[in-house]
């Protein structure tokens, strides 16, 4: 039998001015801390839904009303951001501003415990966690990047995306070409086992995936929860762990304290940075990350921010294809 053909999706008609906000966010403003700080909601280079392109951050998202195109830029003369959108959910993303650049996020609570972090917390006062408010599009693809290698994780997201996602709102000329909006609960339910297949996608992380979407309502809910409710809403649902909880809130609710654990050099790096020793696991970096309590993402932020990493000694994670299978 035929595979069904992508749902069928209508592009929004271009609007015919965007939706502006000015925003100031606290001192001290430095517009390299912009792409610093929202580099972690793109998933590669060429994530169809996050951009860099001419001094400006695209973000394409699908919002409680709707899909919305976001762009930013900062002002670096005045001190501001000045953010346009599009979209359906235009005036969401707007109102969301603030928790997507760190305004709820307060970077005081943080005490330096170690030279290293310390020196990186100077060199990085602007550093600021990103809530977006939205679990779906930041747990899906964390799915995707369970026991996989990052390639093979971002290749999975770009061709589901450009296959199943809907283009994103905006400005015919201006908007970054290809950039698409995350399918919405229904359509990830939809996508037939070969597509995922031949995406890379096993059928344990497919699996996943839907029984996610499947509680996509209370999935969301975890946005507006504190840190230990919203892991347990989330590792509720069989294949979500530790890892992919943390990952998720990380960017969802910016949580300060969602340390991950369990990742493959995330421990050695931390370890090694903070120690010089070289055979760091969770249980190490954990010990070394106690005094930062409450605030353990973020020192793990600006440990990675060091670009301190130990010397390689194993050869990478082989990268598997099970399309080839």
């Amino acid at each position: 039998m035929a595979a069904p053909p992508p749902p069928a999706v209508r592009r929004p008609a271009p609007e015919a001015a965007a939706a502006v906000r000015r925003w100031t966010p606290p001192e001290p403003f430095d517009p390299r801390d912009l792409p610093r700080n929202l580099r972690v909601l793109g998933r590669g280079p060429y994530d169809p839904a996050y951009r860099a392109a001419g001094g400006a951050l695209w973000r394409a998202t699908r919002t409680p009303c709707g899909p919305a195109t976001l762009c930013l830029v900062p002002d670096a003369a005045a001190g501001q951001v000045v953010a346009e959108a599009w979209g359906p959910g235009a005036e969401w993303v707007l109102e969301a501003l603030p928790a997507l650049l760190g305004a709820g996020d307060d970077p005081s609570a943080f005490v330096p415990r170690h030279r290293l972090v310390a020196e990186a917390h100077r060199r990085r006062p602007g550093l600021r966690l990103a809530r977006t408010g939205l679990v779906l599009e930041s747990l899906i693809p964390s799915i995707l990047e369970q026991k996989v290698t990052t390639d093979e994780a971002y290749r999975a997201w770009r061709l589901l995306l450009r296959r199943y996602g809907e283009p994103a709102p905006g400005p015919a000329g201006r908007l970054p070409e290809g950039m698409r909006v995350m399918p919405g609960p229904r359509t990830w339910a939809l996508i037939p086992s070969w597509e995922w297949h031949r995406a890379g996608v096993d059928n344990k992380r497919s699996a996943t995936v839907l029984r996610a979407v499947s509680r996509a309502r209370r999935m969301e809910e975890a946005a507006g929860m504190d840190l230990a409710a919203a892991v347990t809403r989330l590792t509720a649902v069989p294949g979500i762990g530790p890892w992919t909880a943390a990952e998720t809130l990380q960017r969802s609710n910016g949580a300060a304290d969602a340390v991950t654990v369990g990742d493959l050099h995330l421990p050695g790096t931390v370890v090694y940075a903070l120690t010089g020793e070289r055979d760091g696991d969770d249980a190490r970096m954990l010990e070394l990350l106690a005094p930062y309590a409450g605030q353990r993402h973020r020192a793990t932020r600006l440990i990675l921010a060091t670009g301190r990493r130990p010397p390689r000694r194993a050869p990478r994670f082989p990268r598997g294809d099970i399309a080839r299978l």
